[in-house]
């Protein structure tokens, strides 16, 4: 089936290095353009992010509906918390910020764990799995997103479960690993707790293990042996932020086709 403009999206991956783009067709899951990148500006005001957003937009071209997935937690369209960017952004309007720099209708804004999460489940190593789906990426900290039959629960930040009188994050992470020097072993027995805790709190189906430790599932996953659900590494690598990100405004466009075709069926009444 050819792709039509319903079935396009402009992702944008907001990083605290780099900004990341690319239009995706988001029934196949697959970029129709090539992937554009920008260094994010320092400092990482919400002024330079959105006008670097611009640069790429235009380099591709486009016109149409944006998804973005944005380092922290936005609500309502307005950012709580950056930690890896400007502390300006704390208040900021940014989906009104990206409508009016842009002069774009539709923008939807998620957190880059979700978005992430929201790729895999649909495309990569989630697809096809009904039940609950949790991403968990094991990086500096420990991201977390949840989609239960194909609906997000947006915005957890299950990496800061306790464990052992600590934060998660303190005994599962990829840099608890390499700070504490841990034997993939050792460390393979503490994301083994934290999965069975999380698990036992959630009823997981299905954990997806994302970060750059999912190449390496051989290093630790036979030691993930307590956790009752299956365990297996993302698939989609550095594009699940762009594809994910495009799947944001969907029901947005939804709407509007909606919408659009009741104006014209009723048109054609008249």
């Amino acid at each position: 089936m050819a792709v039509t403009k319903a079935d396009q999206v402009l992702g944008v991956d907001i990083g605290g290095t780099g900004i990341k783009c690319a239009v995706v067709d988001i029934k196949k899951g697959e970029l129709i353009t090539e992937r554009f990148r920008l260094d994010t500006p320092q400092p990482a005001t919400p002024e330079a992010v959105i006008g670097t957003m611009k640069t790429l937009k235009d380099d591709v071209d486009w016109k149409g509906p944006i998804g973005c997935g944005f380092p922290g937690l936005v609500k309502e369209g307005v950012v709580r918390r950056a930690p890896n960017l400007d502390d300006s952004f704390t208040g900021f309007n940014l989906v009104e910020g990206i409508k009016s720099v842009l002069g774009t209708a539709i923008v939807s804004v998620g957190n880059d764990a979700d978005v992430a999460g929201l790729a895999e489940a649909r495309f990569g190593a989630g697809k096809g799995v009904n039940g609950t789906v949790v991403m968990v990426t094991l990086g500096t900290g420990i991201g977390t997103a949840v989609i239960h039959n194909g609906e997000l629960l947006p915005d957890t930040e299950l990496g800061h479960l306790e464990m052992k009188g600590k934060d998660s994050e303190r005994w599962a992470s990829n840099t608890a690993r390499e700070q504490g020097e841990l034997s993939w072993k050792k460390w393979g027995k503490n994301v083994d707790r934290y999965l069975t805790m999380l698990e036992y709190l959630i009823g997981a189906d299905r954990f997806i293990i994302g970060g750059g430790v999912s190449k390496k599932p051989e290093k630790f996953f036979p030691y993930l042996k307590k956790v009752g659900c299956e365990v297996v590494p993302a698939s989609m690598g550095n594009l699940a932020g762009i594809i994910g990100a495009a799947l944001l405004p969907v029901p947005e466009i939804r709407r509007s086709s909606r919408s659009a075709a009741s104006r014209q069926r009723s048109t054609k009444k008249s």
